[in-house]
């Protein structure tokens, strides 16, 4: 016989400055999705959050839309929603692959991203997870998005006592190239 299985949540982080979250939706299947972001609301309500949703058409174009948000807004961290129901054909698969690869690079280049794509067999399972009262994907995904940002935060702030370090005084290179300092015109 299986051992029970057991879950841990951990708490919200508490942050000192204000926090500003994009929640990214594909709502392909609209009652899955208005779940999703209701669980995602809840979560960032709690933790102080302010937070705004933009709708995509599809799972693969979450990826897309938050880099564009991380380049060009001004967000501190995003929850990407969305939910993907296997078919009869291999377009699941790639869907799957595709904005899970696009969401870990962009993870991995730093943006402070919860992952709430839910990848299921069929609706039921779907609406298990979606549903704020059950599962809670959505309110799960910002939590992972907040818990990541507090980390950005912690070690933003610690700084790194490495690398070169010119001497106090010394020269230093101006926005358009020329150099600035004692004896540089």
């Amino acid at each position: 016989m299986a051992a029970k299985q057991t879950e841990t949540a951990m708490p919200l982080p508490e942050f000192d400055a204000p926090v500003k979250v994009l929640i990214v939706v594909a709502p392909f299947y609209r009652d899955i999705a208005d779940d999703l972001i209701r669980g995602a609301k809840a979560a960032l309500d709690a933790a102080g959050a302010e937070w705004e949703v933009v709708e995509v058409p599809g799972a693969l174009e979450v990826p897309p839309a938050i880099a564009l948000a991380h380049e060009h807004a001004n967000f501190d961290a995003y929850v990407a929603l969305g939910c993907v129901i296997r078919g009869e054909t291999t377009h699941y698969e790639t869907v799957c692959n595709d904005s899970s690869r696009g969401l870990t690079l962009l993870g991995l280049g730093g943006t402070c991203i919860g992952n709430g794509i839910l990848t299921v067999e069929n609706r039921d399972q779907a609406l298990v997870r979606a549903d704020p009262e059950r599962q809670d994907k959505g309110g799960g995904a910002a939590a992972a998005a907040l818990h990541l940002l507090a980390l950005a935060r912690k070690w933003r702030r610690a700084g790194r006592d490495v690398g070169f370090k010119p001497p106090a005084g010394s020269f230093r290179i101006a926005d358009d190239g020329t150099t600035e300092g004692p004896g540089r015109a």
